[in-house]
């Protein structure tokens, strides 16, 4: 059923005719009479009869049109809460973000937004393939989610703000022979053991990359999500690996390099349903976030 052919039910059985319809609602007669139609093809008892050469309601109609008062009550209801909600400033914005992302936004979101001020945060952290960070939004009210420039666009159901772009460096052990070097090319690295992603995730597709820019195979010898544990296992000898320049705490005895021939940047974006946009205390958020991510870009390259 749908709420504008049962506004028309109610308006007949109040109104007592097709044309007095019309006229109050600003349609043409045959346009109710249709709007009238659709609804009983999906209803199965008769919601009208004609009595002479009036459309009239029957009971079942009499007893659909009373529920179509509570129906549009309900709706009213509902959409004066939007309303208010939309119009207020305070609040609880829930925001989710995959590991790194939390680990260089959470700790100024909960400065920025104490529990006792009109908006606060609610944090959690949702480390996903990318495929999987637009479902979050009917969870969350914001998500920090990463796509890489080889990997598909956010699709139209999100509102997506962009908030930062960061590139991924060589991460080596201090001591390395590379680490003398600016700035190094996958003929570099290509030959050297590497830790990289799990398969499915994009970082995986850029080491992959190095290897038809060199053209010579990239050994990939662990394959570990979390950066942190990443970097520690560098640090340790294990391999080369891809990290954010930015958003991972600087790991001693780590340094990084940057990639050149191989294009590895990826973005960081807000995402949320397009109407929790509208909210004041989710845009208060967003702007936060661009205020932090503003301060994570002007960090000093390691």
């Amino acid at each position: 059923m749908d709420v504008q052919q049962l506004r028309m039910l109610r308006a007949l059985g109040a109104l007592g005719s097709v044309s007095a319809v019309a006229e109050s609602l600003r349609i043409t007669p045959s346009a109710v009479s249709q709007q009238l139609r659709l609804l009983q093809r999906g209803t199965p008892v008769p919601l009208t009869r004609r009595e002479r050469r009036r459309l009239v309601l029957t009971e079942a109609g009499r007893r659909v049109a009373a529920a179509a008062v509570q129906v549009e009550a309900a709706l009213t209801v509902a959409d004066e809460t939007v309303r208010s909600l939309a119009a207020s400033t305070r609040g609880t914005v829930s925001v989710a973000a995959f590991s790194s992302a939390a680990l260089a936004f959470f700790p100024a979101l909960v400065q920025d937004f104490p529990p006792d001020g009109p908006v606060s945060v609610s944090l959690a952290d949702e480390d996903r393939p990318q495929t999987e960070f637009p479902r979050l939004t009917s969870r969350y009210d914001v998500v920090l989610a990463h796509r890489f420039e080889h990997t598909p666009h956010w699709p139209d159901t999100v509102s997506v703000t962009p908030l930062l772009e960061e590139p991924l460096d060589v991460a080596m052990p201090a001591g390395s022979p590379l680490a003398g070097k600016a700035t190094l090319d996958a003929a570099d690295v290509a030959g050297h053991p590497w830790i990289t992603t799990h398969e499915g995730f994009p970082v995986g597709a850029i080491v992959d990359a190095l290897a038809a820019v060199s053209g010579h195979p990239v050994r990939v010898r662990h394959r570990v999500n979390e950066f942190t544990v990443v970097a520690a296992m560098v640090r340790a000898g294990a391999g080369l690996a891809l990290l954010p320049r930015w958003t991972i705490p600087p790991t001693p005895g780590v340094v990084l390099r940057p990639l050149g021939g191989v294009r590895a940047v990826r973005r960081i974006d807000a995402l949320c349903r397009p109407e929790n946009v509208a909210r004041p205390a989710v845009v208060s958020t967003l702007d936060v976030l661009h205020r932090i991510a503003a301060a994570i870009h002007r960090r000093p390259q390691r």
